[in-house]
């Protein structure tokens, strides 16, 4: 039954549009929350990687002084080691030349204990013989005098 004045169709096109208005308003409330969301979790997914950039940095520059630390130190102790080395390279040689001087001094010993058991000569680590109670002692190689050396005189 419709009526002549057209009221019931009107009100029914007007609910219509009202209902429409109040669900596009509803539409774009939740649309603004949306992108108010998103901004929001955009802002804070920049922070965080802002942050880990942060940490990354100063992760990187604790790294370098470390670094840095452990290159004086290797330097400090290849300087000590070349020291070391030179100190150790003369202590040899040191003892090299104590332990030629101890050898020359047992030879010594032994010929003064064989001269005092009674050995009436000497006996030279060369292997030649001297006798110490001889007031003489021979030199057997021949003396050559030149004409120029009897000159000086």
């Amino acid at each position: 039954m419709a009526s002549p004045s057209g009221t019931s169709s009107s009100s029914t096109l007007l609910q219509s549009s009202g209902s429409e208005e109040d669900l596009r308003a509803a539409l774009d409330q939740k649309k603004q929350r949306r992108m108010i969301s998103n901004r929001e979790s955009a802002r804070r997914s920049r922070m965080r990687k802002q942050k880990h950039l942060d940490d990354l940095a100063a992760q990187a520059n604790q790294l370098r002084k470390e670094n840095a630390q452990i290159l004086a130190s290797l330097s400090l102790t290849t300087q000590h080691y070349f020291a070391v080395e030179a100190e150790n390279s003369v202590l040899r040689t040191r003892m090299m030349e104590l332990g030629s001087r101890l050898q020359s001094l047992d030879e010594i010993l032994h010929c003064l204990h064989r001269w005092n058991a009674g050995d009436s000569a000497a006996i030279f680590c060369d292997g030649s013989q001297i006798n110490p109670w001889s007031s003489v002692h021979v030199n057997q190689q021949p003396i050559m005098a030149s004409v120029d050396s009897m000159s000086q005189y």
